[in-house]
């Protein structure tokens, strides 16, 4: 959809690696391993956070906000489908009206700037599902729409060897949609079979903020 951004346009190997925390009874988890191996080899990545995830980890959400290796984004109060209708995405309702919408994303985007001090730049929603208006108020509301066209591991439920193809699937200016909320999936063990093969393929890793001029839709 126009004006949702998946996507940089560059001549280098280099990709974006996000990882959503979608919060919730089921979806409040840390994927501690993942995000060891992330700091043992000096991977940056940008954190898509939800408001449930931070009031259910505060002591690890300012940990990772302090980390200059990654980059906290938004994702979202609730972790509804952004819509003005309230459409359904994977059997979540999402927002009903123009009202939900901007509290899905401005309620979270107020929390972050408050503990971290920094304004959140991007917002992807739960499920990463937008109507065609919700991206319009998105944008109004100064933040960039942002999607993938790596999906890494389907909402954590991808084998090791699926995770794994995902990300040797990517191309230079991919971002890459994973989840470091699921600690008993197997995303860490795929990325961490697939990051030193990247590597060997002359693939580094950016954060978003760093490539925020060359986003294409």
């Amino acid at each position: 959809m126009p004006g949702i951004y998946q996507r940089f346009e560059t001549s280098e190997k280099i990709v974006a690696l996000t990882f959503d925390a979608c919060g919730g009874k089921e979806g409040s988890g840390y994927d501690k391993k993942l995000i060891d191996y992330l700091i043992q080899q000096r991977i940056p990545a940008t954190l898509f956070i939800n408001s449930r995830w931070i009031d259910a980890n505060p002591e690890l959400f300012q940990s990772l906000a302090h980390n200059p290796l990654f980059e906290i984004e938004n994702h979202g109060f609730l972790h509804k489908p952004l819509s003005v209708d309230g459409r359904s995405a994977y059997g979540i309702a999402g927002t009903q009206d123009v009202g939900q919408v901007v509290d899905e994303v401005m309620i979270n985007e107020r929390k972050i700037e408050r503990l971290t001090g920094r304004k959140p730049m991007f917002f992807r929603p739960g499920t990463a599902y937008f109507d065609d208006v919700a991206v319009q108020i998105v944008h109004q509301l100064g933040l960039k729409p942002l999607n993938y066209d790596v999906l890494g591991d389907a909402g954590a439920t991808y084998s090791t060897v699926q995770v794994k193809r995902a990300l040797l699937s990517v191309k230079p200016g991919s971002i890459v949609l994973l989840h470091m909320n699921m600690p008993h999936g197997d995303t860490a063990e795929g990325v961490i079979q697939a990051i030193p093969l990247l590597k060997k393929r002359g693939y580094r890793f950016v954060l978003l903020q760093e490539v925020a001029g060359q986003l294409r839709s």
